[in-house]
């Protein structure tokens, strides 16, 4: 399912927190918003989810004008980055509220969501848990039922947010290849958020910077590192290879 962006608009007062932003997203590909805070990136992915109105332009998904539908009616699978599951349900229960929730029409039979929800679980490794509780549940765990839950409804595309910023180092470099081996095997346009650079540019097909509110640039990774487009994009991605500090001095042993 394509992204397609155009002229997006979004004020918070005299802030434009998206500026004329222009943005194609190509089926099935895995595209990273990158840049600090303030830059727009959570609010771009909040509009294209339908969380946050925008005051102009167009947002589509495929052939679909998706800008004046609601959250549901978009179908977009949306991971939020502390996960936002309920306490009170087990697992499966997590997984499958999606489903649960559809109009009586539209929703599936119980057995149904029940053999959906198992399968997901199965697919985020966490196959024999349906039972549990989130708070017993590590927080990589807790992330991939978040993800399976956005998967229940069948999304027509995937948008995460910062997925891996409330965990660890170690589960988060475990999570991104996870994640990029579960996007190979499925093929869902994904759009996701994030402060990490390393984290952009290891997991992305594309690359989009962006600052205040506005798209510096939209390339893959390597071109972003050897290229960049604008003296900002420069700057940014110094400062991540100078918080890396010096290359350790390498003395040759003698033979």
């Amino acid at each position: 399912m394509k992204i397609t962006i155009r002229d997006v608009g979004k004020d918070y007062g005299p802030v434009h927190a998206l500026d004329a932003v222009d943005l194609d997203v190509a089926s099935g590909e895995l595209l990273a918003l990158l840049g600090p805070s303030g830059s727009g990136k959570t609010t771009l992915l909040r509009a294209i989810a339908g969380l946050e109105p925008i005051d102009r332009g167009r947002i589509a998904f495929g052939d679909l004008d998706a800008t004046a539908l609601s959250v549901q009616e978009r179908r977009a699978g949306f991971v939020f980055q502390h996960y936002a599951l309920f306490k009170h349900m087990s697992v499966l229960d997590n997984v499958t509220f999606g489903l649960r929730m559809r109009p009586r029409a539209q929703r599936p039979a119980r057995e149904a969501i029940r053999r959906r929800g198992l399968e997901l679980l199965s697919l985020v490794q966490l196959g024999g848990l349906e039972a549990r509780y989130p708070n017993q549940l590590s927080g990589g765990q807790r992330q991939r039922v978040a993800l399976a839950r956005a998967l229940a409804i069948e999304p027509r595309v995937l948008l995460l947010d910062e997925p891996f910023g409330a965990l660890d180092a170690k589960v988060r470099k475990e999570l991104r290849g996870w994640l990029k081996a579960l996007h190979r095997e499925l093929g869902y346009t994904t759009v996701f958020v994030t402060h990490d650079q390393d984290e952009a540019l290891e997991l992305a097909d594309r690359v989009v910077v962006m600052n205040g509110g506005r798209i510096e640039q939209v390339d893959t990774p390597d071109a972003i590192v050897q290229r960049p487009a604008s003296d900002f994009v420069a700057d940014f991605i110094d400062a991540r290879d100078a918080a890396r500090g010096p290359e350790p001095l390498r003395v040759a042993s003698s033979l």
